[in-house]
């Protein structure tokens, strides 16, 4: 006998998880099915529908690269996450899950109809994605296996092993990945540990790269290069999971972007989202920046528009006895920016070394790299 989902949603009810749920584009109806079964306040502690643009970057804390992708619906359940953390414990009865879909509309789409399903937890970030075959199926139709699909990663959320039927075309198929987290990365993403070193044992760097690496570049590789001949010291990357606006890279997401690595090379993922915060944890050592981050730094806008907290902030990473190596960047509008063009405080620039262009240059954007899909 096939499975309906009222049957499933009991399952739900009746197990220990707790969800927040979020989904735009589609997959809304999960939300229904979840509601119409008695129980739900067991199950459901939120759900959100951001459809319009401006709610998704308010729920994601910046404009996504796309709407709807995969990376995308991680972000969403990254978030979703992270609040339901916040309205119940223990961590490992907590998910959150999330779906954003492009289907059927009242107007014909360019792109094909697909929909990407993510769930987080403390353990695993999971990702579900199915591209439809276009006008084969009606709005609802997409919208009720959207619904399903969302359903059954709610399922999985909460340790509930069966799974609603999808009825799917010929040449249709769910794909799914998922990474799961070994204890470290569940400590960090806590805020259990402040970092977590990968790669070759060490003592503590004295030259770090800080930086997003999505993706690493060329342009990385050679000023990672040019630092160390110039310092004579080997050099470490620095990834932090978190975000000042944005919610936490997932596992998926943390595990892409160190496979980029040379297993050679030495990663800290740390929470220091900030340079006054990454100064404390590699106290006395070089930082390698570009001049636009370095120009962010010097900002009050990056220290909430607090000209005396941003002054202050400035202080503490000189007391941690930290310098800048500033390379010349070419920003993502096109510009070229040199550290002797910014207006910086003394006690910054008092702290800088210049690379200089003649000895390095690069105008390749992330940005432009990550919208080509290049790398």
């Amino acid at each position: 006998m096939l499975l309906s989902p009222d049957q499933l949603v009991q399952q739900i009810h009746d197990s220990r998880g707790r969800i927040v749920l979020a989904a735009t584009g589609g997959g809304s109806r999960a939300i229904a099915d979840l509601l119409e079964v008695p129980g739900g306040s067991k199950t459901l502690l939120e759900a959100v529908v951001p459809y319009s643009a401006p709610a998704m970057i308010e729920w994601l804390g910046g404009v996504p690269d796309e709407f709807c992708s995969a990376a995308t619906a991680r972000a969403m359940a990254m978030v979703a996450f992270q609040r339901a953390r916040r309205y119940e414990e223990p961590v490992s009865t907590v998910a959150g899950v999330a779906c954003t879909a492009s289907l059927a509309s009242d107007r014909p789409k360019r792109g094909p109809h697909r929909i990407h399903v993510a769930l987080q937890t403390i353990g695993e970030t999971a990702v579900w994605h199915l591209q439809l075959l276009k006008q084969r199926r009606s709005r609802v139709e997409e919208e009720r296996l959207a619904g399903r699909l969302l359903l059954n990663a709610v399922a999985a959320a909460c340790d509930v092993p069966d799974r609603l039927k999808l009825v799917l075309l010929e040449g249709e198929r769910v794909e799914e990945s998922s990474t799961r987290a070994p204890a470290e990365w569940q400590d960090l993403l806590l805020g259990n540990v402040e970092s977590v070193r990968v790669g070759p044992e060490g003592g503590p760097p004295r030259l770090v790269f800080p930086g997003a690496f999505n993706p690493l570049h060329a342009g990385h590789r050679r000023m990672v290069q040019i630092a160390r001949d110039m310092m004579q010291q080997p050099a470490a990357v620095e990834i932090s999971i978190v975000n000042v606006d944005k919610p936490p890279l997932d596992y998926m997401e943390i595990e892409r972007r160190l496979g980029q690595f040379p297993p050679e090379w030495t990663i800290y993922l740390t929470r220091a989202a900030r340079f006054e915060e990454k100064s404390r944890l590699f106290a006395g050592a070089t930082l390698i920046v570009g001049a636009d981050t370095l120009r962010r730094i010097a900002s009050p806008r990056y220290h909430g528009g607090d000209a005396a907290a941003c002054r202050e902030s400035l202080e503490r990473i000189a007391a941690n006895g930290c310098r800048f190596l500033v390379f010349d960047r070419c920003e993502d509008g096109g510009g070229f920016v040199r550290l002797a063009d910014l207006d910086l405080p003394d006690v910054l620039r008092s702290l800088c070394q210049e690379v200089s262009p003649e000895v390095f240059r690069d105008d390749v954007s992330s940005t432009a790299l990550r919208k080509s899909g290049a790398g």
